[in-house]
């Protein structure tokens, strides 16, 4: 039975003011984002605000959580944002809850446009990655020029406290020239309520960089286990680590809430600026069309995209797992990795995730740690 969708994401601008050297959206295989309108109309805005209470309604939901994003989003302006604000709101049935998250660079998060965002009660997601010398070196202007000092500018102006409430948190692209614990205590000096880090885009056919057909090599693993470790043994709580969360939920019998780690289905749909409905965008990183439904909010019900095979394939648990992966005794953890980074050219995605080495080396390394200190705890009190 399929699960129905709860995660909506709002292509509200499809452009971008950055021009980040491992983008999915325009550095990767899929170059669709050229033919679409920059700005998401308001008459699609609209048909998607009826197709998400309609979806609601149907199944009965009692939360929905939007997203807007992009490329970035807030090139749409101040005016767009409220419109898919009230849009959503004005057409849920009374008594769902909702939560409307931007995602966004932070290099148009000045006074302003932070003073609509708290009016309208949408939650700010940044994206930085790691020390100014990481994030100039990846994510810049069109120029060259580096965005750190401009995105450090708008995280002060977030944390201050009329807008805290706003601050949802970082995410941050793993670079393994970045001395992991800097990158960690750089992120954790934006005194962010939580962070999260995820792995470059890459598969079988076009691996991430540093990330070598050698199985026995875990560069990603050890990264982010050196971060592990500083998180989890700091002498107070700092920040939430979605990634290491989710692994110490799966770890203890619990379902993950995100693709990149576990078993849940996925209940993520994607609309793009001109109302077509996608799967996750970042399934763009494997090839041309990758993440297409054929389908678009104008002439289908959220639904028809349940019954879609890529879609049923990624909500179908151990038994859409390649065969490798069924066999590891981690599997209900790490899920076979997130779902784009398992495409192989000629066989699709049924294989291993292109970091097994390394989620099963983090994994591992979660699961010792925790291991020794609920045995310590046991002795304590035999």
């Amino acid at each position: 039975m399929p699960v129905p969708f709860r995660q909506f994401v709002l292509k509200l601008h499809s452009r971008c003011n950055l021009a980040c050297d491992y983008c999915y959206v325009y550095e990767m295989a899929d170059s669709s984002w050229r033919g679409r309108p920059r700005v998401m109309p308001p008459e699609t805005v609209d048909r998607t605000a009826y197709r998400i209470a309609e979806h609601v309604s149907a199944h009965r939901l009692p939360a929905v959580e939007v997203v807007l994003h992009g490329g970035e989003p807030l090139l749409a302006g101040a005016d767009a944002v409220r419109h898919v604000a009230a849009a959503v709101r004005q057409a849920l049935p009374p008594g769902v809850a909702l939560d409307i998250t931007v995602q966004t660079n932070g290099t148009l998060l000045d006074h302003a446009m932070l003073d609509v965002l708290r009016d309208l009660g949408v939650r700010v997601g940044v994206s930085l990655d790691g020390t100014p010398g990481g994030q100039d070196r990846h994510r810049r202007f069109p120029d060259g020029r580096g965005s750190h000092a401009v995105v450090a500018d708008a995280l002060r102006r977030l944390r201050r406290p009329e807008n805290r409430r706003l601050y949802a948190g970082l995410l941050a692209v793993v670079d393994l020239d970045e001395d992991p614990v800097a990158a960690y205590e750089a992120l954790l000096a934006h005194e962010p309520p939580r962070m999260d880090f995820l792995l470059p885009h890459g598969n079988w056919s076009v691996p991430p960089p540093g990330r070598t057909a050698d199985q026995a090599q875990t560069p990603y693993g050890d990264w982010l286990a050196a971060v592990f470790d500083r998180w989890y043994d700091a002498p107070r709580p700092e920040t939430g680590v979605r990634l290491f969360e989710e692994i110490l939920s799966a770890l203890l019998g619990g379902a993950s809430r995100t693709e990149q780690i576990g078993l849940s289905p996925v209940t993520l749909l994607v609309v793009e600026s001109d109302g077509t409905l996608e799967q996750v965008d970042t399934l763009r990183s494997a090839f041309e069309g990758a993440a297409v439904t054929g389908l678009n909010v104008f002439d289908h019900r959220f639904d028809a995209a349940l019954t879609h095979p890529d879609i049923l394939a990624r909500q179908g648990g151990v038994a859409g797992l390649a065969e490798a992966c069924r066999r590891c005794d981690l599997v209900r953890v790490c899920g076979g990795g997130y779902y784009p980074h398992r495409y192989r050219a000629g066989a699709g995605f049924r294989n291993p995730s292109v970091y097994c080495a390394d989620l099963y080396r983090i994994v591992s390394h979660v699961r010792a740690r925790v291991g020794a200190d609920l045995a310590r705890l046991a002795a304590g009190r035999s």
